[in-house]
Formats: C-alpha cells, structure tokens, sequence
C-alpha cells in the first residue's frame, strides 16, 4: 500500500541498525505509529530488516539473533594467523644516533633527517589464545637528511608480543617488542649503521569479514640518543595495515547460521553455561573454588541434592534435584482451549477466563514457576498487523492473571503471528485453530551459583 510504504522503510532501516548493535537485552521500539490495516484493521508492529518482529527477546546466553550480529562475528579465535602489509609515516627524532662513526668527517660525518618518513612493511602473526599473540614486521623507511635531502634507506626488523582484547570484531590491542633500526647509505650521505630498539604502542583491528581486517597502530621507536650514556630518545609511527587472517574454525564457515563459540573456549555457545567467558571443557566456564559434585551448575552449597543432577524442565529448577514435571501442570502447558477474542480484538471472552482462572491457581499453588504466553493468529489480512496483534493478545492474558494476584515477572509474553501455525489455512477450521494462544514453562533461572565441576 502507498500509504504505509514511508512508515515500512523506517521500519526496515531501524531493524538493519538495531542488527550492528551487540546484545543486550535491548529490542528496537517501534518504528512509526503510523497504521497498516487488515482484515481486523489494527497499528501494525514495527519489524527488522529480514521481516522478524522488533518484540523478540535476547537471552543472557547470547542464543537466537544476538549470534549473528557483526559485532561479535568475527572476534578473533584461538590459533588463528595473521599476514599483512602496513605503510604510514615515521618520525625520526633530530637527536637519533644513527649513522656510521667517522672521526676523519665533521661530528663524525651525522646528519639529521627530515622530521616525517615513508613508513611502509610486512607483518605475520600467530595467536594461540583470542588475548594474546605474537607477531614479527621488516619495515623500511626511505628518509633523507635535513637540510640537503640525500637519501638514506632506514629499515627495521622487530618482533613484539601482544594483548588484545578478543571479544569483539573491532579489537583494541596493545604491544611490546625489540628489534633492530639500521640505515644504508653511501659514506657521503651518513653511512651504514645497526642499532638496537625497543618499540611499544597500541591500536586497533576492525575485522571485516572472516578473512581480512584493518588495523590502525600508534607507537614509539626508542634507540640511543646521540652521545655517549645520553640516554634514549623516541621515534613515533603511525601505521595503517591490511591483513588476511588464517586458521578460522570451520563452523564460521556456515555464515549466520553456523554453531557459535563467542569466548573462543571450543564450547559452543548453546552448551556453554559462561558464554562471554573463557573457560574450560566441557562447560566452557572457568575453574572455581566452589564444588559442584553432580555438575548441574548449582553449587554444593545451593544444592540441596548435591550428588544427583538438576532436571531442568521449568519446574523448581533452583534446588538442585532432579524431578518430574507434576501432571496437574498439564494444564499450564500447550495451547489454552477455550481462550479466544473476538475479531481483530485483543479482549478475552468471558468463556475463556475460567481456563485462566485455572492457570492462576496452578502458579499460586507453585510459587516458582514461570510460563511465556505467546499468541498465534491465522494468515488472513497484514503480517505486521498480525503479529502486533498476536502480541497484544499475549500481553491481554498476562494482564488478566496479573490482576488476580500473579506476580508480573512470573510471566513472559511474545507474538509470533501466523509463522507458527499447526493447522491449515486454507479452510475456516484450520483458521481457527491456528488463532490461539499457548502457555510453556520457563527455567526459572535457578538461584544457584553456576559452577565448573
């Protein structure tokens, strides 16, 4: 439609944006309170730029759409390599002793260098932990002496470690290493000479995608000062480097949909219980001085079963022993016959609050549970409408158990719209059924320390 076609493009624009953002909890509010209309003619929800509702939630362990944001996509990993070329500019200090001792010549045939140099170069790495590497660079600078502008070819081979911190795609880093500044030149212009450096400095590395990254590096040359015992002077540099990066694990191969191991511990993120934090196998956290006998990840302290594990099934999932759902919470599972609204409504019918009723008993009588209510609608009329409405029907039957006596946080809502439908749309009685509502448990996240065994 003409009409809602400005409020789509806000839309579209404000989910591609929210996609560069790392997670965080955050969801994109919505985009336009301008009106696509349907066949039950409501305020359509604002969606991202692949047509998935702003609404979606993003857990703590970085699961669902979190995994394939860029910001941690390409964060370095363990054992990876790196070879690149790099040019900038170099500094040399008016004081740098370097050049070839002559005493025949005047002040033993030194000259200054111009004060800004061509700094260009190869660099290879190798980087057995995502925080720390090592690296070796050859680098020549081309300067000329100051004032007569003879040439004098200065070069530098080095090697430094470095720190980075590997957990996003943009890469802060810094570095320490020594190597070895010499210049060639004939006699006339200042000879040939080697000196020892010392260089440190910083930067940052901007991946790209798997195989290349930017890199921007600030640092200081420090060598002798001329004379003897007269202490050392510095050199700074400024470079900018390209790099190819080598020896990425093969499920980065699969793009967005690839297994995800953001802390690079080789456990992926969907088993790791400390997915932000290197840690060990099998459970990808650090190595506590806590014990866990039954490695539920629930402290022996918190345990009140230390010795048997934790079912994690939703039901009192805290305490650390294994149990079985009881069967009386059959009724807060699945879809809720009887719950409807009337057309393009978010109103529960009055038939369907006695099988609420029934719900808010269920909860009060188990006061740790938690459920996600999420509504479902047929195809008819606007996806953006359907999904905005299917999230207000959500939202209609967690108000109603929360005025009689639920706590609000017990209950999570969503809208999944037509996507998830169980039955046909082709006729009026699959419509029907896939115009529902569903109830499913919820870890309750559990009050117990996580733990390696």
């Amino acid at each position: 439609m003409v009409g809602a076609s400005m409020p789509r493009r806000r839309a579209l624009a404000l989910g591609f944006f929210a996609s560069l953002l790392p997670a965080s909890g955050w969801a994109a509010p919505p985009a336009d309170s301008s009106t696509e209309t349907s066949a039950e003619g409501e305020a359509s929800a604002s969606v991202s730029s692949d047509g998935v509702s702003t609404s979606r939630r993003y857990s703590s362990r970085g699961r669902g759409d979190a995994q394939t944001r860029w910001i941690y996509r390409w964060a370095p990993e363990r054992n990876m390599g790196e070879i690149g070329v790099f040019g900038g500019v170099w500094f040399p200090h008016r004081e740098i002793e370097l050049f070839e001792a002559d005493f025949a010549l005047p002040d033993q045939g030194r000259k200054e260098f111009r004060r800004v140099a061509p700094d260009f170069g190869l660099r290879g790495g190798y980087y057995p932990l995502r925080f720390f590497g090592i690296e070796a660079e050859g680098a020549l600078m081309p300067a000329r002496t100051d004032p007569a502008g003879d040439r004098a070819w200065v070069w530098n081979a080095r090697g430094h470690v470095v720190g980075q911190l590997g957990l996003w795609s943009i890469t802060p880093f810094v570095l320490l290493g020594a190597g070895a500044l010499g210049v060639n030149s004939p006699r006339d212009v200042v000879g040939s000479e080697v000196d020892i450096s010392i260089h440190y400095g910083g930067g940052v590395k901007f991946f790209i995608n798997r195989w290349t990254m930017l890199r921007l590096d600030v640092r200081d040359i420090v060598t002798n000062r001329i004379g003897v015992a007269e202490g050392s002077i510095r050199s700074p540099e400024v470079l900018l480097g390209f790099s190819v990066t080598l020896g990425r694990k093969k499920d980065r191969d699969k793009g967005l949909g690839g297994p995800r191991d953001k802390d690079g511990d080789g456990v992926r993120d969907d088993e790791d219980f400390c997915p932000e934090v290197y840690g060990e196998m099998p459970r990808g956290c650090p190595t506590v001085c806590v014990d866990d006998n039954d490695a539920d990840g629930i402290a022996n302290p918190e345990d009140q079963c230390p010795d048997d594990p934790e079912s994690r099934n939703g039901f009192e999932d805290s305490d650390g022993c294994p149990d079985e759902v009881p069967p009386e919470l059959a009724d807060l599972t699945g879809i809720m016959q009887g719950v409807n609204f009337d057309t393009d409504s978010d109103r529960i019918k009055n038939e369907g609050k006695e099988t609420l009723d029934k719900a808010v008993a269920i909860m009060q009588k188990f006061p740790s549970l938690r459920v996600e209510v999420s509504g479902h609608t047929d195809s008819n009329g606007s996806y953006h409408h359907n999904i905005d409405l299917s999230r207000r029907r959500a939202e209609s039957v967690k108000r109603y158990m929360v005025e009689k006596g639920v706590a609000d946080e017990r209950i999570e809502t969503r809208g999944a719209g037509p996507d998830e439908a169980i039955d046909t749309n082709a006729t009026p009685e699959g419509r029907a059924n896939n115009r529902r509502i569903e109830f499913k448990l919820l870890d309750d996240g559990g009050s117990g320390t996580k733990v390696k065994k």
